[in-house]
């Protein structure tokens, strides 16, 4: 599809089981790569900041970890304990990271950064801590999960679309760094997943301002527009499950060359074509459909 760049050289022919580090598998799309990575043969090291949600796994065939993506000893921890029982990691999939939601003159400071720590900087140290051994190895796979609104901006949605579009920018400096070491970097754009997700997204409004703010009935209009497109909207029936993601994950993950972006559902290939073709302000127009403007109209 529109954005699957391919690239020319021949790609590295990755062993058949992996040794695979997850991060961010508590819920949704982390937990559903761990399981079903390691219902196929993989060593899978699933990972999260709270080891007991996770723990189920261990039926599945995971191994689990705790995992703090913005704690330097806790990621050092965890690879130390994955170097010493599997020699190192094969491929890491950066899976930490959740949405906040609010206008931008709203935006607690602090709740900023944190989704900065989590989403952006968590996932570069985690990338830089595993290279050295994808280099020794010759081979290695980094794969960044992403999303759809990593190619436009929802009203509201600006902090969360941020953190998307700086993860871009980072795996496409990073593809074109290793490559040569025999490491593959592939950016995975989910559109609407059911999980949690929404939640938290929606949940961050609490703190963005009361109804006597200026912002008020643009904040609620945010969580409305929101709830609806993942319970009752077109993006639901446009959406996938965690699942999805994961078939993608796993294909990019054994293919000898991977495409450098993967879309999955038809919401992400629909909203990315959509948003490509409208100038800024036919966009803003298409957006005033779905959230309420603030000022004075």
């Amino acid at each position: 599809g529109a954005g699957n760049r391919e690239r020319k050289k021949v790609g590295v022919q990755m062993p058949r089981e992996q040794t695979i580090l997850i991060t961010g598998c508590s819920t949704g799309i982390g937990r559903a790569t761990a399981e079903r990575l390691a219902a196929a043969g993989h060593r899978v090291y699933a990972t999260a900041r709270s080891p007991e949600s996770i723990a189920d796994l261990e039926a599945g065939g995971c191994r689990t970890l705790g995992l703090d993506v913005t704690d330097e000893a806790s990621m050092q921890a965890a690879l130390a304990a994955i170097g010493e029982e599997a020699g190192g990691v094969d491929s890491l999939v950066n899976n930490a990271g959740y949405s906040q939601s609010g206008a931008i003159e709203t935006l607690d400071m602090g709740a900023l950064r944190r989704q900065f720590e989590t989403n952006v900087f968590g996932l570069v140290r985690m990338t830089q801590l595993v290279l050295p051994g994808m280099r020794a190895k010759g081979r290695g796979r980094v794969v960044n999960i992403s999303s759809m609104g990593a190619n436009f901006t929802f009203p509201g949605g600006g902090a969360y679309h941020a953190t998307k579009y700086a993860v871009e920018a980072i795996s496409d400096a990073l593809r074109y760094e290793v490559e040569g070491f025999g490491i593959d970097v592939v950016v995975i754009q989910p559109g609407a997943i059911r999980t949690e997700f929404d939640k938290a997204a929606i949940a961050s409004l609490e703190h963005a301002g009361d109804a006597n703010d200026v912002y008020g009935e643009f904040n609620a209009s945010v969580g409305k527009a929101t709830r609806e497109a993942y319970e009752k909207g077109p993006l639901k029936l446009l959406g996938g499950e965690p699942d999805d993601v994961a078939k993608v994950i796993e294909k990019a993950l054994v293919a000898k060359r991977p495409r450098t972006r993967y879309h999955v559902t038809p919401s992400a290939t629909l909203l990315i074509g959509q948003s490509h073709l409208m100038p800024d302000r036919l966009w803003d127009r298409f957006n005033a459909t779905q959230f309420v403007k603030p000022g004075r109209g």
